[in-house]
C-alpha cells in the first residue's frame, strides 16, 4: 500500500481538514488521529494507520 503524506490545515471540532501532498483534501475524525495532533502537524498514512512525522 502506498504511503500519503498529509499536513493538518484545520481543526473543528471532532474533525480535521487534511491536505496530501498532492492537493488532495479529506475531513477525518479527530478520535482516528495520533494524539498531539494539531493545525500544521504533518501525518503519515500508511497500512490504515495514521503517525505523526
Amino acid at each position: 500500500m502506498e504511503v500519503v503524506y498529509y499536513t493538518v490545515n484545520t481543526i473543528n471540532g471532532d474533525y480535521a481538514w487534511l491536505t496530501s501532498d498532492s492537493g488532495v483534501e479529506n475531513q477525518v475524525a479527530m478520535f482516528l488521529l495520533p494524539e498531539g495532533t494539531d493545525v500544521g502537524s504533518r501525518l503519515k498514512w500508511e497500512n490504515f494507520e495514521w503517525s505523526l512525522t
